[in-house]
């Protein structure tokens, strides 16, 4: 038998091999491969999943983008359209109040915010009346260019938003574009609707929050008016003029802008038993944000326990209340208000420091619900503003300055000129600022209450007065003050007007005037009427 080389075996032995490879690999091949079991999500819960993705992006959208700011004739707006179950149109008119209009049905709500009046369209509405023949055309153009811009800037967002957040929770290109796909849909599905529910004499039917709930007369009494959308140009162009007058376009409103660190204090007085005080003073307090209320007194009219309950609203306006004895409020009333949360009632020259300010203050020494003047009345209040000024001076002594002085009758209030920088009272219902011989701010507010019942016992009703006054935070000097009126019994009429210290005017000095000066007696500045004002602080009576 012959020998094979074993250089050939070499060369036969992968020659020999492959068969037996292939016949392993046709084996793996035929058996059967081991799958893993991953459990799906039920086709409900995944499209429950994008229909959250997809309304979540588009809201976060619209917060980040769906905004534009359009000038509508004097006004300076902000339109935004936010999620929504009824729809509609508010138009916000800070610090009045709010409209609301039954415009639309859609799952969107549209919200105009009139963030301020332009000093110079405002100016030349007023100087040339004119032109107020030609705003029902300007304002039309204006809010249709801004809903346009709106309803682009929305949409992008919308489609935007739920892309970019389908994109993040998915992490594949073909879902994040199906979430924009679908976001795209519901918004042509809520324009449609909205389209079909529109209802241009919406504008003719507003319903007033805030202080326009005073002030109808903004749009006026048009349901009797064929609703054309003419109509609906006319009444939004009234709107805007009316709103223009409110705030007084000569004045120096926009002179003075108070940040927010300001300290706001709302001054109200004289309410005399009238319920819709209350309603009043807390529409105040949201609108302007109000940090503390000051009430000078007579909140009761006899002043007996019977009335308490007429005290409860003061508990949930929203800001701490200080408040003094008037001569219509008894000992009673001054007692049940102590017991009340939030309530700080001052008597003695007692002093406490709420909010950032220092404030004391006096009871009416006199109680006189059947308004009689007894023996003396003139005397004893002169006493007890003396009794207040002594605790001024004590205050000031023991290294704690009161701000705010607080008294009910004026003649008592004259007493710490010199003592204090500010002092509140009210009883004369009607509202006015002096400047005292020593320097001291002296303040009167007219009636918060209208007069109460008085109100009808008069050829004229007295206005419900009331006032906002501004204050720098740091120094605690006032800075301006709102005077705010609104029409008495029967009247829808609303007045807003604004007044600057002379140390505060455009062009003035803002330094204080020197030690010992004489400031004007009149004390009644205000927009380019102003006859001259007071250092910020007072000088210490000789």
């Amino acid at each position: 038998m012959a020998r094979v080389p074993a250089a050939v075996l070499r060369v036969l032995k992968p020659v020999r091999t492959v068969p037996h490879a292939l016949a392993r690999r046709y084996r793996s091949r035929q058996a059967p491969a081991t799958i893993a079991l991953v459990p799906q999500p039920h086709p409900w819960t995944r499209a429950l999943g994008l229909v959250t993705v997809v309304l979540a992006g588009a809201w976060l959208g619209l917060l980040v983008v769906g905004n534009v700011r359009v000038p509508v004739g004097p006004m300076d707006t902000t339109m935004t359209l936010r999620p929504s179950f009824t729809g509609g149109t508010k138009i916000n008119i800070s610090p009045l109040g709010a409209l609301q209009l039954d415009s639309h049905i859609a799952p969107f709500r549209l919200d105009v915010n009139v963030d301020q009046l332009d000093p110079d369209r405002s100016r030349a509405l007023v100087d040339h009346p004119e032109r107020l023949s030609g705003l029902q055309d300007e304002v039309t153009e204006d809010v249709g260019r801004g809903t346009l811009d709106l309803a682009v800037r929305s949409g992008v967002a919308v489609v935007t938003g739920a892309t970019a957040l389908g994109l993040a929770v998915y992490r594949r290109p073909r879902r994040a574009l199906a979430a924009g796909g679908l976001a795209l849909t519901l918004l042509a599905a809520s324009g449609g609707t909205a389209y079909a529910t529109w209802r241009p004499d919406s504008v003719l039917e507003p319903r007033f929050s805030g202080l326009l709930t005073s002030a109808p007369s903004l749009v006026g009494n048009a349901r009797s008016i064929v609703t054309e959308f003419d109509v609906y140009q006319k009444e939004l162009a009234r709107l805007v003029t009316n709103v223009t007058r409110l705030y007084d376009a000569t004045s120096t409103l926009p002179a003075y802008a108070p940040d927010p660190s300001t300290i706001r204090v709302l001054h109200v007085s004289d309410i005399h038993l009238n319920p819709a005080s209350w309603k009043i003073i807390a529409s105040l307090v949201e609108q302007y944000k109000v940090d503390v209320i000051v009430d000078s007194g007579d909140t009761m009219d006899h002043g007996t326990a019977a009335e308490n309950g007429f005290l409860d609203p003061v508990e949930d306006l929203g800001a701490p209340y200080v408040w003094v004895r008037g001569n219509h409020d008894s000992m009673i009333t001054q007692e049940y208000l102590e017991d009340l949360k939030n309530v700080h009632v001052l008597d003695g020259g007692r002093a406490e420091t709420i909010e950032g300010l220092r404030f004391a203050g006096m009871g009416d020494p006199q109680f006189t619900p059947d308004r009689a003047r007894r023996t003396g009345a003139e005397q004893s209040q002169e006493l007890a503003g003396a009794r207040l000024a002594t605790a001024l001076r004590d205050q000031r002594a023991a290294g704690t300055p009161v701000d705010i002085a607080v008294a009910h009758e004026p003649s008592a209030a004259r007493e710490v000129d010199g003592e204090v920088p500010l002092v509140l009272a009210g009883h004369l219902h009607h509202d006015e600022m002096k400047v005292l011989a020593y320097g001291t701010r002296l303040r009167i507010e007219g009636s918060t209450g209208g007069s109460g019942l008085r109100a009808i016992e008069g050829k004229h009703p007295d206005p419900i007065e009331a006032s906002i006054l501004y204050f720098d935070r740091e120094t605690r000097h006032l800075q301006a003050w709102d005077e705010i009126e609104l029409g008495g019994l029967g009247l829808t009429t609303a007045e807003v007007s604004r007044h600057l210290p002379e140390e505060n005017q455009p062009g003035a000095n803002p330094s204080p005037s020197p030690s010992g000066s004489s400031p004007s007696p009149s004390g009644s500045e205000g927009a380019g009427t102003g006859t001259g004002g007071p250092s910020p602080s007072a000088t210490p009576r000789p």
